[in-house]
Order: C-alpha cells, then structure tokens, then sequence
C-alpha cells in the first residue's frame, strides 16, 4: 500500500493521460473556448508536475545510493529528458513555431544561470553569510558552457550561410558533433577521472544531502523514474496544444510559451538546489545549476536537430540581439560570480537583477 501511494503521481499521469485518449475531439480547444482550455491546461500543468517531483524523488534516491557527483549527475539528465521529451512532442505536433526549441533552450539557461543561482546564492548568504564551493568544479562547467552556448545561441544569427537564426547544414553538422563530443569530455571528467573537483570542499564521507528520501534497491528506483517519466512524455503533446492556444488566446507573447515549459522542467530540480544552498551545501547547488545548464545545450540542441533533419522541421536556434546582450552578460556575470571560492547574498542579488530583465524583455512587445 505505501508503495502505491508513493507512486501516485505516475498512476495518476497514466489515468489523465487515458481520459484525454478516451475523449478524443471533444476536448479540443478550439471546441471549448478559451476558459474551459485553461482549466485543463492547468489540470494537465499540475500532473505533469506532480510526474517531475516524482522523477526528481526517484533520482534523488539513486543519488543516495551512488553518492556524489552522480547523484546530481542522475537528477540534471533524469530533467533534461523531460525539457528534450517536451520540445520533442511540441515539434512533432506540428503547432509549434520555429523558435520553440530556441526559446525553451535561452528560458532554461536564464532561468537557471540568473533565476535559481540568484534564489540559491541569496536565500544562502542571507542565512550563512559566506558559502564555500568547489572553484575548479564550477570553471569546469563554465568552461563547456560558455563556447557551447555561442556556438548554439548566437552563432548562427550573425553569420549569413542560412537565412535568420537558421543553422546551415555544415554548422548543424559541426554543433551535433561538436556538443556530443564536449559532453561526452565533460561526463568523463565528471565521473571518472576528477569527480573529487565536484564535491563539496568541507563535506563529511558521510554526507550526501539526500536524508529525507525512502531509500529502496537500484532495480525498484529507475523503473520508478521511467514510470514518472512516461507520464510526462504521454501528455507532453496535450500540454503543448493547450498552452499555444492559451497564448494565442489571451494575446501573450510567442516567447512565452518556452518559458513556461522551461520553468515546469526546471521546479523541482531548482527546490532541490534551493534546499541544498539553505543547507549550505553550495557545491551541489552549483552541480545542479550549472549541471543543468550544461546539459541543455549539450544535449537538447543535438536532439532538436536531428529530429529537425528527420522530419524536415525548420528550426532557428539564433537570438534576437537583445536576447544575445542578456546571453553575454548573464555568461559574464556568472564568470565573475565563481571567480572566487566563496559567495554571498549579493553576488545572488546581482542574478535576480538580470533574471527580472529577462522576464521583462519577454513582455516588451514594442
């Protein structure tokens, strides 16, 4: 019985998924109007997150398990697979426009570059005054970030061998290649041969910051994951055609939408952080993070492009030069940031200030 109600979330998933099935046409936006689409837009919002905390818990336990860095190395791909399953779905439904995947990648690094490091470094430094992290741990993401984030995000709007944000077949081919391969090093270092580089600089062997979780065995855990996971995958393309009717409906901006699925993906694994950095444990705040980070452009923008190449789906993937201003200045901002082995409340402030202008350039429709 206790593990049925543990696995609520994932029963509950699969039955709103089969009563969607069930109703077919009928439950169409276009048939409803717009207030009855909201109402199940957040019915559908609400289980696909209930799915995420479920899949969060499943990783944390195997992070238990495994210990450091690979729990938080489980938890980062365990939500990346939901961000690639929910721009996946959006694609192949055929409603999205060509920047969806350009969107939710730039919403999920501003969210988490300036959104969850600003939360995590001021609800930290305000309680603990100054926090200790691993400084060549954090330089080791930054360092993958950086090149990986101009090479997707920026590069192609300024060169001309592919009309606006479009990449051209040789970059596209060179951004597969290249992200897959700085990944891959990046993995090997992570979990090979310098994983000590990402632990916490004064942490007990002990001490994993994963307390508050039912631990059971390997086997029970990630099918528990993957039983969360479906779920979201199942809904994904439901959720994306409430959501662009939701916009289009009350008249928001097209960016708005990636945001929205950035910030479902990015909930739970951000209270995570959240309760890592209170807990002054920072270096799995700055795992999760910059982990994050990391993985979206490593591995979303090879999946988004090889499903572009199979289905003949046009993506752009080059910002807007206001959106590449905010990009620059966030990745500057974050060097800065973890230039030092210790950080305080107003190094968090600083984030949520380009965090608040990022929400609003969202608005600015001038």
């Amino acid at each position: 019985m206790k593990i049925i109600k543990s696995e609520l979330p994932s029963l509950t998933g699969f039955l709103v998924f089969a009563a969607f099935f069930l109703a077919g046409d009928s439950l169409k936006p276009d048939e409803l109007g717009i207030g009855p689409s909201l109402l199940l837009l957040a019915i559908i919002f609400a289980t696909v997150m209930w799915c995420a905390f479920s899949v969060v818990r499943h990783a944390e336990c195997l992070a238990t398990i495994l210990g450091e860095p690979f729990g938080t190395l489980i938890l980062t791909l365990a939500v990346i697979g939901i961000e690639v399953a929910l721009i996946v779905a959006i694609m192949l439904s055929g409603d999205a426009v060509p920047t969806m995947a350009r969107d939710t990648m730039f919403s999920v690094v501003m969210i988490v570059l300036n959104g969850l490091i600003g939360v995590c470094l001021l609800a930290g430094g305000l309680r603990h005054k100054n926090q200790t992290y691993n400084l060549q741990g954090a330089n080791a993401f930054l360092s993958v970030l950086v090149p990986l984030a101009i090479f997707a995000l920026v590069l192609p709007r300024v060169t001309h061998s592919a009309p606006g944000g479009e990449l051209s077949a040789l970059q596209a081919t060179f951004e597969v290649v290249m992200s897959i391969l700085l990944y891959g090093v990046f993995l090997a270092i992570q979990t090979v041969t310098h994983s000590d580089i990402f632990r916490q600089p004064d942490a007990k062997d002990d001490d994993h910051g994963h307390h508050d979780v039912v631990v059971r065995s390997i086997p029970y855990h990630v099918i528990g994951l993957f039983g969360a996971l479906l779920p979201i995958i199942l809904l994904s393309k439901k959720l994306a055609l409430y959501v662009e009717f939701g916009i289009a409906g009350l008249g928001a901006p097209l960016a708005l939408s990636g945001f929205i699925v950035a910030a479902l993906v990015l909930m739970p694994e951000g209270l995570s952080a959240l309760q890592a950095a209170r807990e002054n444990k920072l270096q799995r705040a700055v795992n999760i993070c910059l982990g994050s980070a990391v993985a979206t452009i490593g591995l979303t923008v090879p999946a988004v492009l090889l499903v572009g190449w199979v289905t003949g789906y046009k993506i752009e993937l080059g910002l807007e030069l206001s959106d590449i201003i905010l990009l620059v200045l966030t990745l500057f901002v974050s060097l800065l940031t973890f230039g030092s082995r210790t950080t305080n409340y107003l190094q968090g402030a600083v984030h949520l200030a380009l965090f608040a202008a990022y929400v609003m350039m969202i608005f600015d429709l001038s």
